[in-house]
């Protein structure tokens, strides 16, 4: 029953270690590195703004339409009549009554024979001298200001005819920069796939490496074992099985070395493609490298003068800081704009003074012409053309770096390439070398020190040969990345 108990246990758990295990192609790597890759996506953000950034430069060229409103409480009021002139208006007709009246009884003194109609004609001053008051009232009721509460709105349109071409230039420089920031996302991706697959390669390569060594440990544990007998039967001394146990131990710890290189390995793909870094990852691709593809080198810069996204951004940069000479000359060049306006206020004088919004309309073209800067923009217009010309002269210095970063990837392609020739010889040699050697051995010509030379010897080809392709694979990976063809 317990054994029972045990295997089940033991089922459950070997199940469970190979849930976990993921083969991961390099595609996919490179899949979930592009998908789950921070400072890209971050990139892409960045390439959003500028595009959002191009909008509203364009917004420019459009008339704004604004709204104002003011409300002013004052202390006092504007009076336009004197508190004299007020009251002299407001008694216009006593005034006139007072002055009336002794006429009028000296002229009817003077004719009696017309007293009766003095009479009436003082009857009517009498009554006339009401009326003018109330006229004179009204008139300074009608010049009461009551501006002690002052409201205004304005609603207000400028459309732009001329500004001396910052518009133009301003939609040009964030249209570079919106393609500036699409190439640099272009060129995080590159940079993010090559990190990815420089992991990727690396951990085949630990993964060969270690199938080698555990290869090597299994020829030095058959060794052992074979000399072991030989020793038991007095064809070999027992220094010969000492040397043989050393390098045991030696295979051992070139087994856990390579093991905790493949787990430090694991855990940068895993974080590179945003998986659980103690995710087992095992790569599903072996190292396949095909015949060496005979470019000339002129060609190959070419096409990295023609596809590498850092040339293309410097070129943009260099369009941007030419328009900016252009940014900085219109500020000191005429501008023109068309205004129109319409205000209400309240109160009013359009009809006398009233206490109700009324407004009115206005239309006018506002010329704006610097005199005198005492040579501001002369200074400011050589300043930027001289930061053209750095732009420029990066641009050139970017063209030669790229240029012969391009040449020495193609060298180091090549390169491999018959260092992977020479390891393939060296491994057919080494492996005829331990196959003689080992007959030797049984045979008792050869000395038990020339096998584990020979074990040691194919040991090393092998690696050479599995270290070879991983370069020339690298070299072809970073020779892409020279040329801008990598994604």
């Amino acid at each position: 029953m317990k054994k029972w108990v045990l295997s089940l246990v033991s089922l459950l758990l070997t199940t469970g270690v190979m849930a976990q295990r993921l083969e991961l192609s390099l595609d996919s790597c490179i899949s979930m590195a592009v998908k789950n890759n921070k400072d890209l996506a971050i990139s892409q953000m960045k390439e959003q703004v500028a595009k959002l950034n191009r909008k509203e430069a364009f917004t420019h060229y459009l008339p704004r339409v604004d709204a104002n409103g003011a409300y002013m409480r004052t202390e006092k009021e504007i009076s336009l009549l004197s508190e004299e002139q007020k009251q002299t208006l407001s008694n216009m007709g006593t005034s006139v009554g007072e002055a009336l009246a002794p006429m009028i009884q000296q002229a009817a003194v003077q004719n009696p024979q017309y007293a009766p109609l003095y009479q009436q004609l003082g009857g009517m001053a009498t009554q006339l001298v009401p009326k003018l008051n109330g006229i004179g009232a009204g008139l300074v009721e009608a010049l009461h200001t009551d501006t002690r509460n002052m409201t205004g709105v304005a609603l207000m349109l400028t459309q732009p005819l001329y500004m001396g071409g910052k518009i133009v230039a301003y939609n040009r420089i964030t249209r570079y920069a919106e393609q500036i920031a699409g190439l640099q996302s272009s060129q995080m991706l590159q940079d993010v796939v090559v990190q990815v697959e420089t992991a990727y390669w690396q951990i085949v390569s630990l993964e060969s490496k270690r199938r080698l060594a555990q290869s090597y440990k299994n020829l030095v544990d058959t060794l052992d074992y074979n000399v072991q007998q030989l020793i038991a039967e007095g064809m070999a001394s027992k220094a010969d099985g000492l040397s043989v146990k050393v390098r045991k131990n030696e295979a051992d710890v070139t087994l856990l070395q390579i093991d905790n290189g493949l787990a430090l390995s694991r855990m940068l793909l895993c974080q590179l493609c945003g998986l659980d870094v103690n995710a087992d990852v095992h790569p599903a691709d072996d190292i396949l490298c095909g015949g060496v593809d005979n470019v000339p080198v002129s060609e190959r810069v070419e096409v990295a003068m023609s596809q590498r996204p850092e040339l293309k951004a410097l070129m943009l940069l260099t369009k941007i800081n030419a328009e900016k000479v252009k940014v900085v000359r219109s500020d000191y060049l005429p501008k023109v704009a068309l205004n129109a306006n319409y205000l209400w206020t309240s109160p009013s004088v359009f009809n006398s003074f009233e206490k109700q919004m009324r407004g009115m309309w206005t239309v006018g073209v506002m010329v704006n012409v610097p005199i005198l800067h005492w040579g501001e923009g002369l200074y400011k217009v050589k300043a930027a053309k001289v930061q053209s010309r750095i732009a420029e002269y990066s641009l050139a210095d970017a063209r030669e770096k790229i240029e012969l970063q391009t040449t020495q990837c193609a060298q180091k392609v090549l390169e491999a390439a018959n260092r992977e020739e020479t390891a393939e010889r060296s491994m057919a040699e080494a492996e005829e070398n331990l196959r003689f050697a080992t007959l030797g051995m049984n045979e008792g010509t050869i000395p038990i020190s020339n096998v584990l030379m020979a074990q040691t010897a194919w040991l090393s080809a092998q690696s050479a040969v599995v270290t070879a392709r991983i370069d020339r694979r690298l070299a072809e990976v970073n020779l892409k990345r020279a040329t801008g063809i990598l994604r």
